[in-house]
C-alpha cells in the first residue's frame, strides 16, 4: 500500500507540477523527500534499498546532475562516525565491559527505578567529557540490555522503554549545556558570534548550564513516569552475572585494553573540543587500535554484523538534504511563507512563538540538529533584527527547541539507532518528541522571563 501512494505522489507530482511557485527541480526534491519519509516510516523495504530508490530518484528526476551529486551524503563524515562508533560499541560488549559497567549501577538491592535514575545521572555527567550525544547513546545501550536482562524484565519494560527513550531523546539535551559540548552549541555559538556578540565559554555556561539541566531532569522524570518505571524488582544476589563478587575483580588483557582505548578516546574528544580537533579522528584511531594484528577485538563479523540499514538511511537523508539546499527549495519555501503570514501584526511574544514554530518545522526537515540550525537560525535572527526581538535570547532559545524537538525518527542519529536496538515504535518517538518539546518550551519561557535577564 505505501508503495502505491509513493508511486501515485511522484507521478501526481511529475506529471501534474502541481505547485506553479516552486521551480520543477524543487518540486522533484519535495517529492523525493516526502517518498523517502513514507517508506522509512512504514517500512515497506528493508531501509537499505528505499534509501538506494531515493537517492537513485534524485539523478533520475533531474533534481541532481550525477550520480556523484545524489550520493553526496554518504561522503558525510557522520556516516563514518556513526559506523565507527558502532564499532567501539560492539567491542565494549565482545569483551565484557558493558557487564563491569552495568554492574557498578547495581546492588542486590537496586531496582529499576533506581537503577534508570543512576543511568540518567551518568549520562549527564558523561556529557560534560564526551561531546557526541551518539557516542554516549552507543556506550550505554548496551549497559541498558544487560541491566534489563539481570532483572529478567519482559521485552518492552517499562524500565528498557524508558532507558531507550533517555538514550534517543533525553541525551542529546545534555549536550547544550556547553559551548563544546556538541556539533548544535558550536554552530549556535559561531552564528551567534557574528550576528550578535560573541560568547565565551564561561558566559556560555552560565547563560545554558541551568536551563539545561532543568530541562534534563524534566525530560528524564517524564521518561520514567510515562512508561512506569518498576520500584520494586530487583536483582538476585547470587546470579552468574552482574551481582557476582567476581565480576568485580581484576580486568582481562582484553577488557583493560578496550578501557584504556575508550578512555583514550574521550579524553582526545574533550581536548579536540577546545583545539577543533575533528571527532571522527580519535573513533577512527581507537577502532584501528582495536583491530590490529595480534589484538583483534574488532574484526570482520564484528563489520558484518553492524546495522547497515540505519547508515544507509542517514547517508540517503544528507543526500536528499543536500539536494533541497542545491535547489534552494527550503529558502524558497521559507520566502512563499513570509509573502502570506503578517508577521507585523504579531505581539512581541506572538512573534517569538511564531518564529520558534517556525524552527521547530524546519527542524523535522533535518537528520541533525546542528544541520537544521545552520539552516534555521541565521532566518529566525534576521526577523527578530526587524522586529525588536532579543536576538541573544532567541538564539539560545532556538537551540534548545531544536535540540530537544524529535518528531521522526531519522531527525535524531541517536534516536535512530535506539529504535533500532530497542523496543520503541515509531509512535512512541513521535509522542515523547512532542512531550520534550513542550518541556523545552516552558523551559525557555522561564528563562528567558526571569534567568536569562538576571545574568546576561
Amino acid at each position: 500500500m505505501t508503495l502505491a501512494v509513493a508511486a501515485a505522489l511522484l507521478l501526481a507530482v511529475v506529471g501534474l507540477r502541481p505547485v506553479s511557485a516552486l521551480p520543477v527541480r524543487s518540486q522533484y526534491a519535495l517529492s523525493v523527500f516526502v517518498v523517502a519519509l513514507l517508506l522509512w516510516l512504514t517500512k515497506p523495504v528493508p531501509y537499505a534499498i528505499s534509501s538506494l530508490a531515493c537517492v537513485s530518484l534524485l539523478y533520475a528526476l533531474g533534481v541532481v546532475n550525477s550520480f556523484e551529486a545524489a550520493v553526496s551524503g554518504f561522503t558525510s563524515s557522520l556516516v563514518y562516525f556513526l559506523l565507527v562508533l558502532l564499532l567501539l560499541g560492539n567491542a565494549v560488549r565482545s569483551v565484557g565491559l558493558d557487564t563491569r559497567l552495568a554492574n557498578r549501577l547495581l546492588s542486590p538491592d537496586s531496582t529499576p527505578r533506581g537503577t534508570f535514575r543512576s543511568i540518567a545521572r551518568n549520562v549527564l555527567v558523561l556529557a560534560l567529557f564526551m561531546p557526541s550525544a551518539m557516542a554516549r547513546a552507543v556506550a550505554f545501550i548496551p549497559i541498558v540490555e544487560e541491566v534489563t536482562a539481570e532483572f529478567d524484565l519482559s521485552a518492552g519494560s517499562g524500565f528498557e522503554r524508558a532507558a531507550f527513550l533517555l538514550l534517543g531523546h533525553v541525551n542529546p539535551i545534555a549536550s547544550m549545556a556547553l559551548m563544546t559540548g556538541g556539533g548544535m552549541a558550536l554552530v549556535t555559538s559561531g552564528i551567534l558570534a557574528t550576528s550578535v556578540r560573541p560568547l565565551s565559554w564561561v558566559e556560555w555556561a552560565v547563560l545554558m548550564i541551568p536551563p539545561t539541566v532543568v530541562l534534563y531532569a524534566l525530560a528524564t522524570a517524564a521518561a520514567g513516569l510515562l512508561n512506569d518505571v518498576d520500584a520494586d524488582a530487583t536483582v538476585d544476589p547470587a546470579p552468574a552475572g552482574i551481582a557476582d563478587p567476581s565480576a568485580d575483580g581484576e580486568l582481562t588483557r582484553e577488557q583493560g585494553l578496550v578501557a584504556a582505548v575508550m578512555a583514550g578516546t574521550v579524553l582526545a574528544w574533550v581536548v579536540g573540543s577546545f583545539v577543533g580537533l575533528p571527532e571522527i579522528l580519535p573513533a577512527v584511531a581507537a577502532v584501528t587500535v582495536l583491530a590490529l594484528p595480534g589484538v583483534e577485538v574488532i574484526d570482520a563479523d564484528d563489520v558484518k554484523g553492524l546495522s547497515w540499514g540505519v547508515l544507509f538511511l542517514i547517508g540517503a537523508t544528507l543526500s536528499i538534504l543536500d539536494a533541497l539546499e542545491a535547489t534552494r527549495t527550503i529558502a524558497l519555501v521559507v520566502d512563499l511563507l513570509a509573502r502570506f503570514v503578517p508577521f507585523a501584526a504579531f505581539s512581541h511574544w506572538q512573534l517569538v512563538g511564531l518564529l520558534l514554530g517556525f524552527a521547530v518545522a524546519v527542524r523535522v526537515l533535518f537528520s541533525t540538529g546542528s544541520a537544521a540550525i545552520v539552516v534555521i537560525l541565521p532566518i529566525v535572527l534576521r526577523f527578530a533584527e526587524t522586529f525588536g526581538v532579543t536576538r541573544l535570547y532567541l538564539g539560545l532559545a532556538v537551540l534548545l527547541v531544536v535540540g530537544s524537538t524529535t518528531i521522526l525518527p531519522f531527525n535524531t542519529t541517536a534516536v535512530l539507532v535506539s529504535l533500532d536496538r530497542g523496543p520503541l515504535t515509531n509512535r512512541d518517538v513521535t509522542l515523547f518528541g512532542l512531550v520534550t518539546m513542550g518541556l523545552s518550551l516552558v523551559v525557555v519561557t522561564l528563562s528567558w522571563l526571569f534567568y536569562w535577564p538576571l545574568v546576561a
